[in-house]
């Protein structure tokens, strides 16, 4: 039985009071928020006058956007920590409601800007010294220009927008607030709650029918509401081809990736490179079914541990020295950083009722990094500890080092700070196995990351990819349409050596990211990237690992692509996607030599 949140020890919570000792202090910011939104604005029809308008703007627009992004953070974690709080809930869509507005108001900001010749900014960001932080700010919005409209169409634009975001907010009230998976029995015959946070151990249960029951369970909520969600998400979908048809992209893809100055072959070129590895895939299955003495691997016996965890039960405090142990190739600096995390209460640590599912590291310019877990004692639970402890110390070290304007790193960067921490953290327990079933544990967790991470979230890309084309040409989606893709597209991946159950093809259902379209893709070049840096890490390789804490250090500084090729990675290449893989094929060959 979960706890519910008054029950736990504020040592275990977040420090909220960071942000805002209490709500008044948080009502009382709303005065403050106004007076800097006026301030700024009283730039309309002026921005660009002179240099000296241009740095005041930015200035004043900067002090607006800061506080309100404080702002919004408090009402959202506070939200997040009991998603019944109907009066937690309200005060998330009063700020949202507030700052939607806000930037209806500001739209004119953009489309007055790209009206000033771009000759002219430079000339005087080199005339002037304070712009100089702003002129990568400014190169990136320059490069909108083409799809920028007008200063009143974007304001239409604006209002139409803050109607949008319906299916993600179905999904997410859904997934969480209403959510009922039902109960099961356990091993042990009790009978227990399924949950989005128990799901995977239950997956990972070694007995079968424990196995059977969750995933039947799981599947037959999503089953159920299989229209209902298809509608939601495909509502999504209808919103990123309007946002990409009115900005003059090609497509959604095409928007999702200018950004980050990333061409779509990068995003083809990935889904190739897996195409052309799942053979080492099918081999992994293969060996899965050999160990566990199936006749049949079927989807709910894709997770069970084909030996046993060398430790089933691992409390907070432990885990957390087996990260800081797993992180000390990163160096005494880091590891004092990473105190703080859990000195300064940045962490959220355990499940209670209504408390959002899942984990996440999520601050801002003048917050903590905080950390969202749902820790359970597993050795998974240490390993995403681990995983969010490196988004925070990105956003740690980008917003030490960074001004405002450049600290906010792309998505493209951020699952590299995580997945180098899990790399790391799999070394160090790999090398401290004891017996022969310890080392091939660890080296089935290294399996088991390449899977989930990139094979699986490729395959979540390619699905994604699929969806739009098919909305693009055919403007339907049904239920049918995105189920039939889905398993299809599970079929390739796995092989014929696995059974896709029938009720497979709903799993696209209760995947969050897919209301973040062409996100997930990011989670297998990261991992990729990760792989080659970590790997020079542990070389004792103090050249890469300097260039690495200074990439963190970097934020947004530049183009992703580019501030990655100063670690060494090149993403333009298939090559670190194919090497990450070459990798797989490795470690399985070592498997099977122990095995």
């Amino acid at each position: 039985m979960e706890k519910t949140r008054i029950e736990i020890d504020d040592k275990y919570k977040w420090d909220l009071n960071a942000l805002y000792d209490s709500e008044k202090t948080y009502e009382d910011s709303f005065s403050k928020l106004d007076e800097l939104f006026k301030e700024t604005l009283a730039f309309k029809g002026k921005i660009m006058e002179s240099s000296d308008t241009l740095y005041n703007f930015y200035q004043a627009y900067e002090k607006m956007e800061r506080l309100a992004l404080k702002m919004f953070m408090y009402v959202n974690l506070l939200a997040d920590t009991d998603t019944t709080n109907t009066h937690y809930q309200e005060l998330k869509m009063h700020f949202v409601k507030i700052y939607e507005d806000m930037e209806t108001s500001l739209s004119f900001i953009v489309p007055e800007m790209l009206e000033t010749p771009y000759d002219k900014v430079l000339e005087m960001i080199a005339s002037d010294d304070r712009l100089k932080p702003y002129k990568f700010d400014l190169e990136k919005t320059f490069r909108y220009k083409d799809h920028t409209l007008s200063r009143e169409e974007e304001e239409i634009v604006s209002k139409a927008s803050s109607a949008f975001g319906t299916g993600d907010d179905v999904f997410y009230n859904f997934n969480n607030a209403d959510v009922n998976l039902g109960t099961i029995k356990d091993e042990n015959g009790i009978e227990v709650t399924l949950t989005h946070d128990n799901y995977i151990k239950y997956m990972n249960s070694p007995k079968r029918e424990v196995r059977i029951d969750a995933f039947n369970k799981m599947y037959a909520y999503f089953k159920n509401f299989k229209n209902t969600l298809a509608a939601s998400l495909k509502g999504n979908i209808k919103e990123d081809f309007f946002s990409s048809e009115v900005r003059h992209f090609e497509d959604p893809l095409n928007e999702s990736l200018y950004a980050d100055n990333i061409e779509p072959s990068v995003y083809h070129s990935l889904i190739d490179a897996v195409h052309t590895s799942l053979p080492y895939m099918y081999d992994y299955m293969a060996l899965r079914k050999k160990v566990l003495g199936l006749d049949e691997v079927h989807m709910y016996d894709i997770y069970v541990d084909i030996v046993s965890a060398p430790q089933s039960d691992i409390p907070f405090e432990e885990g957390k020295k087996i990260a800081f142990e797993a992180l000390k190739p990163l160096g005494e600096t880091y590891l004092n950083d990473l105190k703080k995390a859990f000195d300064e209460r940045w962490i959220d640590v355990y499940p209670s009722l209504g408390k959002k599912s899942s984990a996440y590291s999520w601050g801002c310019y003048d917050s903590y990094p905080y950390l969202l877990l749902n820790y359970n004692n597993s050795m998974d639970a240490v390993s995403t500890m681990v995983h969010e402890l490196g988004h925070s110390m990105h956003s740690y070290y980008s917003n030490k080092k960074q001004p405002y304007i450049t600290s906010n790193y792309p998505i493209f960067l951020a699952e590299i700070a995580s997945t180098v921490n899990e790399v790391l953290l799999n070394d160090y327990l790999s090398s401290q196995a004891k017996t022969k079933e310890e080392k091939i544990y660890y080296l089935t967790e290294f399996l088991e990351k390449v899977r989930t991470t990139i094979y699986r979230q490729t395959m979540f890309a390619e699905f994604e990819m699929l969806m739009h084309d098919k909305y693009r040409d055919t403007g339907a989606l049904t239920a049918d349409d995105f189920s039939s893709t889905y398993y299809d597209l599970n079929k390739l991946y796995y092989g014929d050596g696995v059974v896709s159950d029938d009720d497979i093809r709903y799993e696209w259902s209760r995947i969050p990211h897919f209301y973040s379209a062409f996100y997930v893709y990011k989670y297998a070049t990261g991992l990729s990237s990760a792989l080659a840096i970590a790997g020079e890490i542990l070389k004792g390789n103090t050249e890469v690992r300097d260039a690495y804490l200074e990439l963190l250090a970097s934020g947004g500084a530049d183009y992703p692509l580019e501030l990655l090729k100063k670690v060494g990675v090149d993403m333009t290449s298939s090559e670190p996607i194919l090497r990450a893989l070459t990798m797989f094929k490795d470690k399985l060959d070592e498997l099977k030599q122990l095995i």
